[in-house]
């Protein structure tokens, strides 16, 4: 008699099968394998599961491969497990939120209450309040979950963290009535500030009195964040920085970046988000989308001018001595720091000039509204 053993589910089937095609009984197989007859049993009932030892005896005793008898097991314990699982809808949430948030670092940071990561609902509570969100099914990151902030598919959660402590602070910060007119001109004394690295202490009020929310958070590890650009409303433009590079000049390159962004009124439905704004990124590539194009291209030139840059590459080119950027920085009217920086971007040296690109946390923090490095802004 030939039977179709393909049609067994479990590995006490294939057993059973077996043994009716060769007309044995189990006593049979019992005597072969020097097995009593109640474990033969078992086997045949699921009882006991085959593993790789029974598995081996089997197959000499059938000529069948273990092989086969061990993926029936697997596949009946695994149909079993989920027979008798309890399901779990937040589980997949769990796995988003705790996979793909850095907990502990938000814990660190204060931005959710809750002493331990290990404190599940703890911090599920507080993800949902840090969110905004009535419940926790409705945390932005979830995958099913709508986006109170618009922001690009290829946003991280981390980013998107970020991004929504920015928006907190923000909105708890009064400015002055926005108008296009008072960023323009915002730009225009922002300008008179770049000689000297002291004055950074007046870009948050400039940028108060031209109606924006300037806000500086301290970049989540993983977010690799430099700037954002969106608004609360139509007339409430943001600008939040991480100053993920304390130096001179990657601080007024971010800053004119996301001031071309509010000019242009980028980010009016969809956030900007500018992360590792550097290297090509910075450019103007064919590569580089058109909102970003035009912001690097304002950036670059609000740092030095394009055509005096050009000029001066064309004087010096390839030999540049530190006298030689002293005074080409003193002749535009700007900090040496900015010339190092675009010239180590022309030129691809970034080991140059180093000791101009000097730190500016310290200057632009104190009149800042600032979360990080130890301090926690007061959100209502």
């Amino acid at each position: 008699m030939t039977i179709d053993t393909t049609e067994c589910r479990t590995p006490g089937q294939l057993i059973e099968a077996l043994l009716a095609e060769r007309g044995w009984t189990k006593r049979t197989l019992a005597i072969v394998l020097a097995v009593d007859e109640t474990t033969v049993a078992k086997w045949t009932s699921d009882r006991q599961p085959v593993n790789a030892n029974i598995a081996v005896l089997l197959e000499e005793a059938f000529d069948v491969p273990a092989e086969r008898f061990l993926e029936l097991q697997r596949s009946y314990d695994l149909v079993k497990a989920r027979h008798v699982a309890r399901p779990d809808p937040g589980r997949k949430n769990r796995a988003h939120l705790f996979g793909g948030l850095p907990i502990a670092e938000m814990i660190k940071r204060c931005w959710i209450d809750a002493e331990d990561a290990r404190d599940v609902s703890a911090v599920e509570r507080s993800l949902a309040k840090f969110f905004g969100v009535p419940t926790v099914d409705e945390i932005p990151i979830l995958p099913h979950a709508a986006k109170k902030r618009d922001v690009g598919p290829e946003v991280t959660p981390p980013q998107l963290a970020w991004l929504y402590r920015v928006s907190s602070i923000a909105s708890g910060m009064l400015v002055a009535p926005y108008s296009a007119q008072a960023v323009k001109a915002a730009v225009s004394k922002l300008a008179l500030l770049r000689q000297s690295p002291e004055e950074l202490r007046k870009v948050p009020r400039i940028l108060a009195e031209a109606g924006i929310r300037f806000v500086i958070v301290q970049t989540l590890e993983s977010a690799k964040i430099d700037g954002v650009c969106f608004w609360l409303d139509d007339r409430s433009p943001v600008i939040g920085m991480s100053l993920r590079y304390d130096r001179i000049d990657n601080f007024w390159f971010v800053l004119r970046h996301e001031l071309q962004h509010v000019i242009e009124r980028h980010g009016l439905t969809l956030a900007v988000i500018d992360a590792e704004l550097e290297g090509a990124k910075a450019g103007t590539g064919a590569d580089i989308p058109e909102e970003e194009r035009i912001a690097n291209e304002a950036a670059a030139e609000f740092c030095v001018p394009d055509a005096q840059m050009n000029a001066f590459i064309v004087r010096k080119a390839p030999f540049y001595s530190e006298r030689d950027l002293l005074g080409f920085a003193r002749t535009i009217g700007v900090h040496p720091g900015l010339v190092a920086g675009q010239l180590q971007r022309r030129t691809e040296r970034y080991d140059r000039f180093r000791n101009h690109l000097v730190k500016i946390r310290n200057f632009v923090s104190p009149g800042a509204m600032v979360d990080g490095w130890g301090d926690v802004a007061p959100i209502d």
